[in-house]
């Protein structure tokens, strides 16, 4: 097949692009690389069916060309980040919903053969029932949540009146090699990673006990390539790792001392992906286990060398926004 990726320079979309590759297929990547980096393709940068794209998907005359032809497009750029949605909400609107319109569009007129979304787990909020199925209420609960959430719904719906074969995946707190390590606050492992890397105490947010669904890049990459590889449309799908573990585990892995720093407002103390649904359309299962990944991490963790390093006042400040807007 032919796809196309767009923000496929980026975390989660380079793992998708090698599997791409390594499968067989051709790939074209569209990134702006505001958060991509070209240094994600250099075990794979000279391979003969990758075609790298600069170009932003918020420009539909830049972006349109490039969908001639294409089978399937993955659909994974979008500004995140809690943060930084609060303070300018017009910039992930933009980007997530009106940018989501421009690549849906595009992919109408060229005809493509199937739609793959990134949804976000962020869009249940603080849910009631866990492991939390797709049936849960909707409740975002910042800016960032709200437009990955509008984008999804429009791809629904271009799928119902457009007849677009769509899936959208609502992906569960991804982790793994590549993360993004500039830029704002953001990721557990990458802030740690980074503490450690500068032997300072890694801040755990509360008391550590809160747990989440955690799932390795790798899964991921794999449910994207099941779902469009299947016969599947118009459905959502939880992605997750079948368990969810606490930050204090991660502590526990990754060793060295810790310091606990201020519980923030509007965050769950749980999330865990009912997975029954992909289980039973896609076969789709969840198969790095939670220490194996975080092993992998390790392995890697000279990539955050670089990487903003965050202690409790830098924290504190960065922050601030969201206890002022979310308490």
């Amino acid at each position: 097949m032919k796809a196309l990726v767009t923000g496929g320079a980026g975390f989660i979309g380079s793992h998708l692009t090698e599997l791409l590759l390594n499968q067989g297929h051709e790939v074209v990547v569209i990134d702006n690389l505001r958060s991509g980096r070209l240094t994600n393709f250099n075990a794979f940068n000279d391979h003969p069916h990758l075609t790298f794209i600069q170009a932003d998907i918020r420009n539909a005359q830049e972006i349109r060309p490039h969908f001639e032809g294409i089978d399937w497009v993955f659909h994974l750029a979008a500004l995140a980040d809690v943060v930084p949605s609060i303070e300018a909400p017009r910039d992930y609107f933009e980007v997530n919903v009106d940018g989501t319109f421009n690549v849906l569009e595009c992919s109408k007129e060229a005809g493509v053969k199937r739609f793959l979304y990134t949804a976000s787990s962020s869009c249940y909020g603080i849910p009631d029932q866990y492991p939390t199925p797709e049936t849960a209420p909707i409740r975002p609960q910042y800016p960032y949540a709200l437009t990955k959430f509008l984008g999804e719904e429009l791809v629904m719906h271009w799928e119902q009146v457009y007849k677009i074969p769509s899936v959208s995946l609502r992906l569960f707190n991804v982790y793994g090699p590549r993360a993004r390590t500039t830029g704002t606050y953001g990721a557990v492992f990458g802030v740690f990673l980074t503490q450690i890397l500068n032997n300072k105490p890694m801040t755990v947010v509360g008391d550590g006990t809160q747990t989440r669904d955690f799932t390795f890049v790798k899964d991921v990459a794999r449910a994207f390539l099941t779902a469009a590889e299947s016969s599947v449309s118009g459905e959502v799908l939880n992605v997750g790792s079948g368990n969810h573990y606490s930050v204090n585990r991660i502590v526990e892995l990754l060793g060295g001392d810790s310091i606990n720093i201020p519980k923030r407002p509007g965050e769950p103390d749980c999330t865990f992906a009912n997975t029954t649904k992909i289980e039973k359309l896609l076969g789709f299962k969840a198969k790095t286990s939670f220490e194996d990944g975080v092993q992998q991490l390790i392995d890697t963790i000279e990539d955050f060398r670089d990487a903003p390093l965050w202690d409790e006042e830098s924290i504190k400040d960065a922050t601030k926004t969201w206890f002022q807007y979310l308490s």
